[in-house]
């Protein structure tokens, strides 16, 4: 494996749910130059744990140096970095409803989405799918004209 290339990781980390957790995990992140990219918090069911899903680029040796400074915080249970995982993200696109409403749907259904919600002058468009195929139904989206465009953040888990 390359040890300098600058590749897109995913990391989830398990920590106890409380106040500043948050901040101290993306201090660290921002305090040594890291950037990013994506972050997704929720809560674990029926725990008083949370599992942050972080999205970033780096080398083997940069994710192996988080991986090891995270494990340091006190309230981090766990740091996992995925290699074989099931990714997901969500996009809802907010459509002008004079915009061809089946070519719409189907092109939602093609990428495990659908129209969810539709008002006087537009509609609304979700999407769950791997990130790679989001990025390439917000492309394909764009011939309808998209007053607004909301984008999740990557959750994942190993398989």
């Amino acid at each position: 494996m390359n040890t300098d290339n600058n590749e897109r990781r995913v990391v989830s980390v398990i920590v106890i749910n409380e106040a500043s957790v948050l901040s101290r995990i993306t201090n660290l992140f921002s305090g040594r130059g890291y950037n990013i990219s994506s972050l997704t918090v929720a809560p674990i069911p029926e725990s008083k744990y949370s599992r942050l899903t972080i999205v970033t680029k780096g080398s083997v040796r940069v994710i192996e140096q988080i991986t090891k400074q995270l494990h340091k915080l006190i309230p981090v249970l766990r740091v996992y970095e995925h290699e074989d995982m099931v990714e997901k993200e969500m996009a809802m696109v907010k459509i002008p409803m004079s915009e061809n409403l089946s070519d719409i749907n189907a092109l939602c259904e093609a990428y495990n989405g659908k129209i969810v919600n539709a008002g006087e002058s537009t509609v609304i468009a979700m999407v769950s799918d791997e990130p790679r195929r989001v990025d390439n139904f917000l492309n394909a989206i764009k011939r309808y004209n998209p007053k607004e465009i909301v984008r999740s953040g990557a959750v994942a888990l190993e398989r």
